[in-house]
């Protein structure tokens, strides 16, 4: 092996190490009892309420689904509900679950009691989906030996279990399925304060000083998501060690996020592309969703799921049966005058077309 490919293995290695870092780190940020959640005060209060019945009771809790964005708690949630309950926990997702088979061997394997956290369930095969129905409501799944005319269905008694189901998109959910869930909890995006209690426990944790100024930057760039807080205050940490003291202050946590490209209202790159794209390629719009996405070199799938939702929720685009438009607001943050125009939103009646809308 000669000198580069060596030098290339070290650099992997040394970049391999830093994401097992960055791992670590995410997961000891994580609350692990219900008192240390930050937000959510009210799905906090009603789940408590849930636990603490099934504690007295000495059973076990209604399966529980919840709902709401990427990056609020889900997976945290679950982890606390299994830990309040002093039970084991079992992580699969939907993707993972694409046979019924798939799922009758992981049910088969619960202990009593054991709560099954399904991650991403709207993604579940539906033969899979369907068996669901059964093991949630009377704990028993009934599995097929052999094909055709001959087949035989075999009742198969699961020992009583708690399934925690997560999702983003809880409209793809079928109603059968939802209503079999005894408690469901929507998790809305977290406020300025909340976020600023995360962000001082998760620099008490990591070990850096943060002042109050810089801890509301970081706060006010990260899109209401405490998993965006949080790896943006690692991303500020690392940038206060290489070019500062190491304390995080306001100057700091703002060069910091202007060298990482988060704006002021938290927009990265891509919602920027998109804004962009809309604003000064198409003359804010309309424009269909795939145009969209082959103007920004990204997957449609992308657009819609990872830059439209934040970029509407800050009134900067509008979604309309005609194709995506630029609100006025959207020319004002790109630091563009906003014309003179009529039609939604304030812009341009431009027609690019409506085949291309969805």
């Amino acid at each position: 092996m000669n000198g580069d490919d060596s030098g290339l293995g070290e650099d992997r290695l040394v970049a391999a190490e830093a994401d097992l870092d960055d791992r670590v780190v995410e997961g000891a940020l994580r609350p692990t009892r219900l008192d240390e959640f930050i937000g959510q005060e009210r799905v906090r209060a009603q789940l408590g309420l849930v636990l603490e019945a099934a504690r007295r009771r000495g059973g076990t809790a209604d399966h529980v689904l919840l709902s709401g964005p990427p990056g609020l708690g889900k997976t945290t949630l679950a982890t606390i509900i299994a830990r309040e309950l002093d039970a084991p926990l079992r992580i699969t997702s939907g993707p993972a679950v694409q046979h019924a088979g798939d799922l009758a061997a992981i049910l088969s394997s619960l202990q009593p009691g054991e709560v099954l956290f399904l991650d991403e369930i709207h993604r579940t095969a539906r033969p899979a989906e369907e068996m669901l129905y059964l093991a949630m409501e009377d704990f028993r799944v009934d599995v097929v030996i052999g094909k055709g005319p001959g087949a035989t269905a075999v009742p198969l008694e699961l020992p009583p279990f708690t399934l925690v189901a997560a999702t983003t998109r809880a409209g793809l959910l079928p109603g059968p399925l939802r209503d079999r869930f005894g408690f469901t909890a929507h998790l809305d995006f977290y406020d300025p304060e909340d976020l600023l209690a995360i962000i001082d426990r998760s620099a008490h944790i990591i070990g850096v000083s943060v002042d109050r100024a810089g801890a509301q930057e970081i706060a006010r760039r990260s899109r209401g998501t405490p998993r965006i807080a949080n790896r943006l205050l690692r991303r500020v940490r690392d940038y206060a060690q290489v070019h500062g003291d190491g304390r995080l202050d306001l100057d700091t946590a703002r060069a910091a996020l202007d060298l990482y490209e988060v704006d002021g209202l938290g927009l990265d790159r891509l919602d920027r592309a998109v804004l962009d794209a809309v604003v000064v390629r198409f003359g804010g719009g309309p424009v269909g969703l795939s145009t969209l996405a082959v103007a920004v070199g990204e997957e449609t799938e992308t657009v819609e799921s990872v830059a439209e939702p934040f970029l509407v929720r800050c009134g900067l685009l509008v979604r309309t049966p005609r194709g995506r438009v630029a609100t006025p607001a959207a020319w004002t943050h790109l630091g563009l005058g906003v014309p003179p125009r009529s039609g939604i939103g304030g812009q341009p009646p431009l027609d690019f077309g409506t085949g291309d809308s969805t």
